[in-house]
């Protein structure tokens, strides 16, 4: 869609014209909701006034002013704009992404722990639906937009070792499940007479969505005595990461296990807490210069 540079106008036609363009290039409902989110946004500052750099410019520093976002939040907004921007052939309003310094280690407040999820597992246990899925996910790497592909035709192959199929992001991925995972899952299809399709569904029978995971998981948080802020499927999928790489040091493997493009990717979710870092500072300082200086001292 190609407007009239000194006329464009983002409306709600527009809006739903670019939730069409979006679905025919395959994007996750997901990342469908998200981008629309943002960019309504965006038109309601501007108010029905016509775009120009100047106002995109003026939202990015709004967004920065408000102090209701984090940065790496801000630069996803700016994104999804940027989208909307090339959609509607005016390139040239949109800005760039804010620099971020990399931080060498992850928030403790969000890193899931081994100890935590163990918590989170035996509090689920009530909940046999719930208690597979956090299985699953951890066990497997999986995104949480993936479950889905978890079906009982895919459990049913004739090969010895189960391999489930996933696609995401125009890729088809295939997923290794364990053989104690295998055996868990054949047993909840066999417990709950599921004859066709998705494992893990509703009453209805249709796939369990993000949504509806993200609320069960959060319901556990209290029981299992684990924050709330850790307690999300995609930090399951980063808790698969750190536990493989930690055992494999594999990073090309792990970063093919869990469907990555870039191993840059694959980096950030490996790593280490802020205190785990300071644990092997300590280590190096004290081993490699000061044991040295009390060994110089002492001869």
């Amino acid at each position: 869609m190609i407007n009239d540079k000194t006329e464009t106008y983002i409306t709600a036609e527009v809006i739903a014209s670019f939730r069409s363009y979006l679905i025919t290039e395959e994007k996750s409902s997901f990342t469908i909701d998200k981008y629309i989110r943002d960019v309504t946004a965006f038109a309601e500052f501007l108010g029905g006034e016509p775009l120009s750099k100047e106002k995109t410019l003026a939202y990015k520093s709004h967004l920065m002013e408000c102090g209701k976002f984090a940065d790496s939040s801000i630069n996803s907004m700016i994104s999804s704009i940027r989208a909307l921007l090339k959609f509607v052939g005016r390139p040239d309003c949109a800005v760039s992404n804010l620099r971020i310094q990399e931080l060498p280690f992850n928030p403790e407040e969000k890193n899931l722990t081994q100890d935590e999820f163990a918590r989170l597992l035996d509090a689920a246990k009530g909940d046999r639906r719930l208690h597979l899925l956090l299985l699953v996910i951890f066990s497997t790497g999986i995104r949480v937009s993936e479950v889905k592909y978890f079906t009982v035709e895919s459990f049913r192959s004739k090969l010895e070792k189960v391999r489930v199929t996933v696609r995401c992001k125009k890729k088809n991925r295939r997923v290794i499940v364990a053989d104690e995972l295998k055996r868990e899952v054949i047993a909840y299809i066999k417990e709950n007479k599921i004859e066709s399709g998705p494992i893990f569904r509703t009453k209805s029978g249709k796939p369990l969505d993000r949504c509806a995971i993200w609320k069960q998981m959060k319901r556990l948080c209290a029981k299992a005595k684990v924050a709330a802020s850790k307690v999300f499927p995609h930090n399951l999928r980063k808790l698969f990461a750190r536990t493989f790489y930690a055992e494999t040091h594999d990073i090309v493997q792990l970063a093919a296990l869990l469907g990555h493009s870039s191993i840059n990717t694959t980096k950030i979710y490996v790593k280490t807490t802020e205190s785990e870092v300071r644990e092997r500072v300590e280590t190096v300082v004290n081993k490699m210069i000061f044991a040295k200086i009390k060994t110089t001292l002492s001869a």
